[in-house]
């Protein structure tokens, strides 16, 4: 095969890796999108006196924040081909560590600003310091993800309800209940901390070298060792970014409901992973969707809130969530197949034959040459 035959195959092969992987982004972003408005236009239609007021569509803005960052968390996790199922614990410590300070602060006299701001500080601190822990026990023991995070979140848990005999707290200072059940332009003010953190963790993952490394470990740790990745080092930053970020979720909690109990949101778990997953996170590692997330946290809250409204229970949300993400998985995989029979047809078989449709990481928002790098790398770990 010429050098100029072989250039062309190459270069196809990346343009097709960059067609699938955008392919799969885009669409997972509008099927969100048009699955919102069909739940809206539903839900409004069979309840118009109540869904479509201003005050649902607050408290639905209300209730989102801590669950979706809580997928958040998972979602980052997942990137590298691991899973934090201790977020949920995580969040209730630095809910209860914010609630006790804020208590102990304001006992002691001193100005409710200061115990605010050192309220918010200790919480994050109780969060990295568990993303540590985690990242010490994957990393450095080499346990894997799914057991070492079962394992803190059983510890944490446990500590927690030690720590407080199992009673809640209450006595937040002003400051924090102001901005946990205030709004802002008629927003809640912690759907704007939310939308913040999302943000920063899309620009984290998409636009630093970190983001690109977690990707490319998560698509094929064999080759990233190769290439010289610091594997154990980016495993630390994984989990200490989900430790914080359950610990924003945990303050989030508190702000909102005004105290703070060791079994709060206990039922969050596999919420949490259902949306990161519906949001379009790879499972396997090598894919992550931040704004998908966001996305996918308020289509099942808006899912929720209008089965609440009609006067149905829990478990008919749980068969409702269920049947929401098999039909999606399914749309999907059908529209990246559609895609990849389009590319093959165009190129008049020249190029390389497109791999079969399966879940292949790819990383929303790199640039051409890590997009492609990524999908090469997948079809190498898969060959």
């Amino acid at each position: 095969m010429s050098k100029s035959s072989s250039t062309t195959i190459s270069r196809n092969r990346a343009w097709s890796g960059r067609v699938l992987g955008q392919a799969r982004h885009n669409g997972h972003a509008l099927g969100l999108l048009v699955l919102a408005v069909m739940v809206a236009v539903m839900f409004s239609a069979l309840s118009p006196s109540i869904y479509a007021t201003p005050l649902n569509v607050q408290s639905i803005a209300f209730a989102v924040p801590e669950i979706g960052l809580m997928a958040l968390a998972i979602s980052i996790a997942m990137t590298t081909a691991g899973i934090d199922l201790s977020t949920v614990a995580v969040a209730n410590l630095a809910a209860l560590t914010a609630a006790f300070v804020s208590l102990q602060g304001q006992e002691a006299g001193m100005s409710t600003l200061v115990v605010s701001v050192v309220a918010v500080a200790a919480a994050l601190a109780v969060g990295m310091l568990c993303g540590v822990l985690n990242a010490a026990v994957i990393a450095v023991i080499g346990v894997a993800p799914i057991l070492a995070t079962l394992a803190t979140q059983m510890l944490l848990a446990g500590l927690a309800v030690l720590l407080t005999e199992g009673r809640p707290i209450y006595g937040l200072t002003p400051e924090l209940t102001a901005v946990g059940t205030g709004t802002f332009a008629a927003v809640p003010t912690v759907f704007w901390i939310f939308l913040l953190v999302i943000a920063t963790a899309a620009f984290i993952m998409r636009r630093t070298g970190y983001g690109l490394r977690a990707t490319m470990i998560g698509a094929n740790a064999v080759a990233s060792d190769y290439s010289g990745i610091n594997r154990s080092g980016v495993i630390f930053r994984t989990y200490m970014l989900t430790g914080t970020i359950s610990a924003v979720a945990g303050l989030v909690m508190v702000m909102r409901t005004v105290s703070a109990a060791p079994g709060y949101g206990s039922s969050y778990l596999l919420l949490a992973v259902t949306i990161a997953v519906l949001a379009g996170v790879n499972p396997f590692g090598g894919r992550v969707a931040v704004w998908g997330v966001a996305l996918a946290a308020v289509v099942l809250q808006m899912i929720s809130s209008g089965l609440n409204i009609l006067g149905y229970s829990a478990y008919i949300y749980q068969i409702v969530q269920g049947l929401i993400l098999v039909g999606v998985m399914i749309l999907r995989v059908e529209g990246i197949r559609a895609v990849a029979l389009v590319h093959r047809a165009r190129s008049g078989g020249a190029a390389d034959p497109v791999p079969p449709v399966i879940d292949r990481p790819y990383e929303e928002g790199h640039d051409a040459q890590s997009s492609s790098g990524a999908a090469y790398s997948s079809h190498t770990h898969q060959g």
